[in-house]
Formats: C-alpha cells, sequence, structure tokens
C-alpha cells in the first residue's frame, strides 16, 4: 500500500511538472494556469516528504546507508 502511494505521489508530482511546462510554452510564460501547476507540485512534494517520514517514524521503512560499513 504504501509502495503503491509513493508511485502515485511521484506521477502526480511528474503530470504536475509537465503540465507546467506546457503552460509555459502555451501562455508564453505569463499565466496563472503555470504557477497552479507549479504550486500543485510543491504540495504534492511536500506530501510525499511527509509519508515517508511518517513511514520510517512508524517503523514501516527503514534507511540504509549507502556505503558499506
Amino acid at each position: 500500500m504504501l509502495r503503491f502511494l509513493v508511485l502515485v505521489l511521484l506521477a502526480g508530482i511528474l503530470v504536475s511538472l509537465f503540465s507546467g511546462l506546457v503552460y509555459l510554452n502555451r501562455d508564453q510564460g505569463d499565466s496563472r494556469r503555470m504557477l497552479r501547476a507549479l504550486t500543485f507540485r510543491i504540495s504534492l512534494s511536500v506530501l510525499l516528504f511527509l509519508v515517508l517520514l511518517i513511514a520510517w517514524r512508524s517503523g514501516a521503512i527503514q534507511p540504509h546507508g549507502l556505503l558499506p560499513q
């Protein structure tokens, strides 16, 4: 369930990022739609961070080091 939620949030972030790019090109940089898309992307990114933080604190996921000890 957690993996699905993370993947959905990442997909939403990517869709919002690319829709902001489309609005940037279509409206020549002067668009409230672009601002709304990028604000939505930031909100999704913060939500993803909070979900990962809560999952870590509850023990649902375990961090690991990148380098071997």
